[in-house]
This record gives structure tokens, sequence and C-alpha cells, in this order.
């Protein structure tokens, strides 16, 4: 018999409201719970009371960029469990992913494959 999958709380990083409701209609869709925030900053104010099982994060954001949260979240994790963090970015960058990779990042994921990809990302075991 196979077990429910429990649902994941997921934090989007976004800046375009569009492309918030879409993706947080998706994972709510999925059985998921999604809070979306418009900035890293706003992200990380809140990501230190608030634990995410996973996070989607843009690379390009407005103020703090998507890999100095990365940077940030993976100085925080030093002290505690690392959080998945998956980049959602419409950059096809190999220096940017590289990057990403080596800074601890899941995935990186172009936003045209997001949705194809999404239910994977969503099924993948948490780390904790």
């Amino acid at each position: 018999m196979e077990e429910t999958p429990k649902a994941l709380r997921v934090a989007l990083v976004e800046d375009d409201p569009r492309i918030q409701q879409l993706i947080c209609a998706e994972i709510t869709d999925e059985g998921h719970d999604c809070t979306s925030f418009g900035s890293a900053e706003d992200f990380l104010n809140t990501a230190g009371s608030d634990n995410f099982d996973l996070v989607l994060l843009d690379l390009m954001l407005p103020g703090m960029d998507g890999l100095t949260c990365l940077k940030q979240l993976q100085l925080k994790a030093a002290s505690g469990p690392a959080q998945r963090v998956v980049i959602v970015t419409a950059l096809n960058d190999d220096d940017k992913r590289r990057e990403a990779f080596s800074n601890g990042a899941e995935a990186y994921v172009l936003k045209p494959d997001l949705f194809e990809q999404l239910p994977q990302l969503l099924r993948m075991p948490s780390m904790s």
C-alpha cells in the first residue's frame, strides 16, 4: 500500500504577480501549500521564522538577486537543516547554473520547463 505523501510547504520567490499566481495555483492543484514573496528580502525576513519544505527561487529579482538570497540561505543552514532550493529562472546561463549548484541549489529549472517538472520536484523527498 502506497503512503500518501504529505503536503509540502512551498515558498515561491518571484517578483512577477502573474507568474506567482500561475505557479502557486499549480502547486495548490498538486495538493501542497504555496506562499509567495515578491522579493528575496521579504522571503528572508519570513524564512527565519517559517520553515518551508521547498523554495522556488527566481534569479532576477528587485533588490537582492536570487543567487545572493541562496547564499544567505546557505549561511543560515550552517546552524540547522538545509532547505531544498530550486532555482526557477528565464536565464539559460551556464555560469549562473554552476554558481547556483555550488551554493547548494538542488535544481536549476528554466521557467518554460517548470510546469512539466513541478510534479516531480514536489514528489522529491525532503532532506530533513
